[in-house]
C-alpha cells in the first residue's frame, strides 16, 4: 500500500481532505497515492508537519514515524 494512502487511512481521513492541506485537488492528490505522480518538496514538508511524521517516512526510507528534532539556526 502507498504510505500517502496508510497514513491518510490511519487518521479516518478523505484524499480531499488531505488535498486541502496541501493545496491540490482531490484529483491530484489521488495521483500521489496512485504513483502516477510525484509530490513537491514542498508538499511534502507540509504532510510531514501536518502527520508529524519525517519525509524519510513518507518516502519509505525509513519505518520510523517519529520526526527529527528541528535543528536550530543561529544568527552570528
Amino acid at each position: 500500500m502507498n504510505r500517502f494512502r496508510e497514513i491518510r487511512e490511519d487518521k479516518d481521513l478523505l484524499q480531499k481532505d488531505i488535498a486541502k492541506v496541501i493545496s491540490v485537488s482531490q484529483q491530484q492528490y489521488s495521483r500521489y497515492e496512485m504513483e502516477t505522480c510525484e509530490m513537491s518538496y514542498g508538499q511534502l514538508i507540509i504532510l510531514s508537519d501536518y502527520y508529524k511524521v519525517s519525509i524519510d517516512y513518507l518516502l519509505y526510507n525509513t519505518d520510523e514515524r517519529k520526526p527529527y528534532p528541528k535543528s536550530i539556526i543561529r544568527k552570528n
